[in-house]
């Protein structure tokens, strides 16, 4: 690519929505809010990552409720502030990034959360009828089965289903490649799923 191409307009687009998204994506709110209840570093606890089903092992409901809420917010943000006349693409970039930033975010080593909460905040940031439905399947299995991360994982697939209801197929494609990385990410708790070892909400990991 020529440098001029490079400096183009949609090319500086993408660029500034994939450092804008992978920014806000890896703010470390598990980690910060699980430190502020006084839970330390929640890193060393359950399963070692930062997100919010981690950090309701502490015990500490109002932290781990505010990183889900932080960490759907800043999935949104990414998407939002790359509405206003970069074009739909660059939104896409952006929540990408801030999915990767959260799952590997650059002042942890690369290690963090495994992009749920995120996703849901890009999902309605998106589409918000999508973001309900995708919402409402995770909630409908996680109150029956009380297994997070199944919940999580149904939710990620069906969306793109749920995209393609609303006549959206471009991002449609673009939720099969965010619950593709969903799901890599789950690859632990999917062989633990089917070793009937999977823990259930709100209760501690050894």
């Amino acid at each position: 690519m020529t440098s001029a191409g490079l400096l183009s307009p949609p090319m500086l687009g993408f660029i500034l929505a994939a450092v804008i998204g992978y920014g806000l994506g890896s703010i470390p709110f598990g980690l910060l809010f699980a430190r502020l209840a006084g839970a330390g570093d929640v890193r060393k606890i359950g399963s070692g990552n930062i997100g919010a089903t981690n950090v309701l092992r502490t015990g500490k409901k109002w932290a781990a409720a505010a990183t889900f809420v932080c960490d759907a917010l800043k999935g949104a943000a990414a998407v939002l502030l790359m509405r206003a006349g970069w074009g739909h693409m660059a939104e896409l970039v952006a929540g990408f990034a801030a999915l990767v930033g959260h799952m590997f975010p650059l002042w942890l080593g690369f290690k963090g959360g495994k992009g749920v909460s995120a996703f849901f905040g890009i999902m309605f940031a998106l589409c918000w009828p999508v973001g309900l439905l995708a919402a409402a399947t995770w909630l409908a299995l996680a109150f029956t089965l009380r297994i997070s991360s199944l919940s999580a994982l149904a939710a990620t697939a069906l969306t793109p289903a749920y995209m393609l209801g609303f006549g959206r197929s471009q991002d449609a494609g673009f939720a099969v490649a965010v619950a593709i990385l969903i799901w890599i990410m789950h690859r632990a708790n999917i062989a633990r799923l089917l070793q009937g070892k999977e823990p259930r909400i709100g209760a501690s990991k050894s």
